[in-house]
């Protein structure tokens, strides 16, 4: 689905406009860098409204606002450039919850002409964006405590399958189902909400097949597991752009 991952680095990016037909565009980030996309991240207050601004002054260490300030600074940039707007200009609202109708849902851009997903993980950060819903995850290799953590959170059949791999195998094995199951779960807009167990996605080379969704990991630097899950047009309705 994605052979290539855009990187988004100091400069203004190239190109922009809304995603095409069944096209989706991925872009990733350092986000230790002190200017993102032609503009300086210690500006990035002036751009993001007041809800990130509070979330960005409410984290205490310096590394993680970087991350914050960088990734959120990205999003808008490339953002505004599929909408024609400068990245002060975007709205971003948050859609109603799928498990509780509440307004905690996935965030979208104020109207929907484009759907987008952020995550980030160390200090990477990468950005989908798509005509239908789309979720697009990260993740830092686990370590052998998150491995105990999470395994038996798992299905079961998922968990079987890491088990049964040689043990040097199982953390990038978990850190590839994670950003899967993370990214399905970022699409359909429920997160976290009802556990890790459903639905079955596996931590075999390919993932299993969604009903209604496509799945694919990404590439991604040594250390880290990307993926992308994104809805099926619905039947007899054209996608956005």
């Amino acid at each position: 689905m994605i052979e290539r991952v855009n990187q988004l680095g100091s400069d203004a990016p190239e190109g922009g406009g809304l995603p095409r037909g069944r096209s989706v565009a991925v872009w990733s980030l350092d986000t230790t860098l002190r200017r993102v996309g032609g503009r300086a991240v210690d500006g990035a207050w002036t751009v993001l409204d007041a809800g990130e601004r509070d979330r960005a002054e409410r984290l205490v260490r310096a590394a993680d606002r970087q991350r914050y300030l960088a990734s959120h600074l990205g999003l808008r940039i490339l953002l505004g450039g599929c909408l024609g707007l400068a990245p002060e200009e975007v709205s971003l609202v948050r859609e109603d919850c799928p498990c509780c109708g509440g307004p905690h849902g996935r965030p979208a851009v104020a109207g929907g002409a484009v759907h987008f997903s952020l995550s980030h993980s160390g200090d990477l950060a990468y950005f989908a964006f798509a005509g239908t819903p789309v979720g697009v995850d990260v993740e830092e290799t686990p370590g052998a405590s998150a491995m105990a953590d999470v395994l038996s959170s798992l299905h079961p059949d998922e968990t079987a399958e890491l088990t049964a791999l040689p043990a040097p195998e199982r953390r990038a094995a978990l850190g590839r189902l994670w950003s899967r199951k993370e990214a399905y779960l970022k699409g359909t807009g429920t997160g976290l909400a009802k556990g890790l167990a459903d639905p079955y996605i596996g931590a075999a080379p390919v993932p299993g097949p969604l009903p209604g969704w496509t799945l694919a990991d990404l590439p991604a630097p040594a250390g880290y597991a990307a993926a992308l899950a994104v809805a099926d047009p619905a039947p007899g309705r054209g996608r956005t752009g």
